[in-house]
């Protein structure tokens, strides 16, 4: 093997970092590019609801027929990313920025949809200036906005302590890696027959609806490989797919699974992430991710197996289609009576 002179050996290493920059800068006007257009198509879409609203059409009247005829409509034709809920939000979102130039393009949409729950005008509008300033995430300002940030501030007589508080709060948000990911996962844009498609149907719909599929995933995603192999002694394993979070300087490793979670599952994830980090990850990343997306989540191996030790491993289910709301109260109150067992447990324990 050849050997690079030291000299020769630095310049490579500024090339490097300088072509990783300006790859770094490009996924970022990528994702920034994306996030304009869905904000700017969603206030378009409330627009025109607004606008056939008014055409002698009552709100009431508009709410509980029209805008069902048209979510059930757009749902035929595009998928289920119009439903009610969200055609409400596109509607509410012209309502309350009717103004298409004072729409600001650095916000995204999850911190337009926080903002919309704010009904005072005047704290909207200083929520949406201070996120821009102080460049809160949507998390950020959700918390800011839980703690009556505004509201304290308009009613103490020493306005810089509740500005110091609330940079100090901010500042304490330390993002983990489970805050880089969710649970669970809705992949309606992927219009999968459900209970009627495999494995492979699944990774190839993802394939074919990357982008979409990236703005799921979560912030700093980016498309990295499919079917990736890793040797592991005298065996090969094929990754279904990987990701790479500029934000995290990380791989995320993603194995699709149909039905429930099992323990086999997520020991073969550990021996993923401990093969991709041997071979694969380079010095100056981070510790990779493992995730295992299954359409059906097991309590008991999310306690008891290595995930409940490891740093690097998660499982998360993923829904084909946005669940309906009585589907959403009977998930609710199932959540519930698992907490309610889980704390009788503990009592009993205790006792």
């Amino acid at each position: 093997m050849k050997r690079i002179p030291p000299s020769q050996h630095d310049t490579l290493e500024f090339l490097a970092s300088q072509i990783a920059e300006i790859d770094q800068q490009a996924r970022s006007q990528v994702r920034q590019s994306v996030n304009q257009a869905m904000v700017a198509s969603y206030w378009e879409i409330g627009r025109l609801i607004v606008e056939h609203e008014q055409q002698g059409q009552t709100r009431a009247a508009y709410g509980t027929r029209q805008l069902a005829a048209l979510s059930e409509r757009l749902t035929t034709q595009f998928g289920r990313g119009f439903d009610e809920r969200n055609l409400r939000n596109m509607r509410l979102f012209f309502q309350f920025f009717p103004i298409r130039n004072a729409v600001r393009t650095e916000l995204s949409w999850t911190h337009y949809r926080v903002l919309l729950r704010v009904e005072n005008p005047s704290a909207r509008e200083r929520y949406l200036r201070e996120a821009i300033s102080q460049n809160w995430s949507s998390r950020a300002l959700e918390r800011q906005i839980g703690v009556l940030y505004y509201e304290r501030l308009l009613s103490s007589k020493d306005k810089a302590l509740v500005e110091a508080e609330a940079a100090e709060y901010t500042d304490s948000l330390t993002e983990t890696r489970k805050d880089f990911l969710r649970d669970p996962y809705v992949l309606d844009f992927l219009n999968l027959d459900t209970g009627r498609f495999l494995e492979g149907d699944l990774e190839q719909a993802i394939m074919d609806n990357l982008q979409n599929f990236l703005l799921e995933l979560g912030k700093g995603f980016a498309f990295v490989a499919r079917q990736q192999r890793v040797s592991f002694a005298d065996e090969d394993f094929y990754l279904d797919l990987v990701f790479y979070n500029y934000k995290l300087k990380c791989f995320l490793l993603v194995d699709l699974k149909l039905g429930r979670l099992t323990h086999q599952d997520m020991g073969q994830m550990d021996t993923y992430v401990r093969q991709y980090d041997e071979q694969i990850k380079g010095a100056d990343d981070n510790p990779t991710i493992g995730l295992v997306l299954c359409s059906e989540k097991s309590e008991a191996v999310v306690r008891y197996s290595v995930l409940a030790e490891q740093q690097q491993l998660f499982a998360a289910k993923y829904l084909p289609y946005l669940p309906s709301e009585a589907e959403l109260k009977h998930e609710l109150e199932r959540e519930r009576e698992r907490a309610l067992q889980m704390l009788a447990q503990r009592q009993e324990a205790q006792e």
